[in-house]
């Protein structure tokens, strides 16, 4: 998949296509092939093609400046650009959902709510999820390659007890950490491989409740980059549960006001999804039932807008 624009050189009578494309500040060149007929008629396709994106995008933009004047939180530059190459090599379309502060700050435009600068709307992690049976099930790939990208945002990998498994992404430049997870539903939560993204990922508990029916959002970065996100009742739920198991205070303090947040908005907009998101979660077993307890007892209020 071409990622910038097709250049043709010349060199000793013979001729060369690049794409031409930039990271950043800098401009890196991926090499296409010889010139032949057929491909010089593929690329003159593509050009036809581009036209018509290009008037699409500039719709989006439209869209995307109206959201902002309406006051929507829009993503920093770093971790917008690291959205929209994930969105291009195709992650979301492959399964893979947005989790986290990052999803829970999209619920802005799903919501018609405003979050502002808020504690519990702030992060510097990326972190992506997703089925690993979906993940085999696709029989499709990212391109170009997860790791190429990371590596192309001067990402580098953290390395885990197992060597050859990496799950964690560090940008060298900034504190933008990636991570990728997905359900366990295994007594153990060690690494998966998800081979649409062709990456490793934690996997965890609870994660399946969580990404049952994503939705989509736009994430204000431009032109706009959709991704996939959680049910924002799903999302409310889950964050009492997590909370719970959280080892890091602060974190756990983060989850809490997410959720508590989130349920004050869903008791009055949407009810019926929430308290069937709540049943469904509390009907699972008790192990569940006492970790949602558990966070409820710190939030006496939450509990009798969900214990109704």
């Amino acid at each position: 998949m071409l990622r910038g624009t097709p250049e043709k050189v010349s060199r000793k009578n013979r001729a060369y296509w690049y794409d031409t494309y930039r990271i950043g500040s800098e401009v890196k060149k991926a090499y296409i092939g010889e010139d032949t007929p057929e491909l010089s008629a593929r690329i003159a396709g593509l050009q036809t093609l581009r036209t018509q994106t290009a008037e699409r995008k500039k719709n989006r933009t439209r869209l995307v400046r109206i959201l902002r004047e309406e006051g929507l939180t829009s993503v920093d530059s770093g971790t917008g650009s690291l959205l929209s190459a994930m969105e291009n090599a195709g992650v979301f379309r492959l399964g893979g959902t947005l989790v986290g502060t990052h999803a829970f700050r999209l619920y802005e435009g799903e919501l018609g709510i405003r979050l502002g600068r808020d504690e519990a709307a702030m992060t510097d992690d990326v972190d992506i999820a997703s089925f690993e049976q979906l993940s085999l099930a696709l029989k499709d790939r990212v391109s170009p390659d997860l790791q190429q990208v990371l590596t192309d945002f001067r990402f580098e990998a953290i390395p885990s007890l197992d060597a050859r498994k990496v799950w964690r992404w560090k940008q060298t430049r900034s504190e933008i950490l990636v991570e990728f997870l997905t359900p366990s539903f295994e007594e153990d939560e060690g690494i998966r491989h998800l081979a649409a993204l062709g990456v490793d990922a934690q996997s965890l508990h609870h994660l399946n409740y969580l990404l049952a029916e994503p939705i989509k959002a736009a994430a204000l970065y431009r032109s706009g980059v959709l991704v996939q996100i959680p049910r924002p009742e799903r999302f409310a739920i889950h964050k009492l549960i997590v909370a719970d198991r959280r080892k890091d205070r602060l974190k756990s303090r983060k989850d809490l006001m997410q959720a508590e947040f989130l349920i004050n908005v869903l008791s009055e907009d949407r009810p019926d999804e929430l308290q069937e998101a709540y049943n469904e979660a509390m009907e699972i077993g008790p192990k569940w039932q006492k970790r949602i307890a558990a966070s409820l007892d710190k939030l006496p209020e939450t509990r009798k807008q969900l214990e109704v």
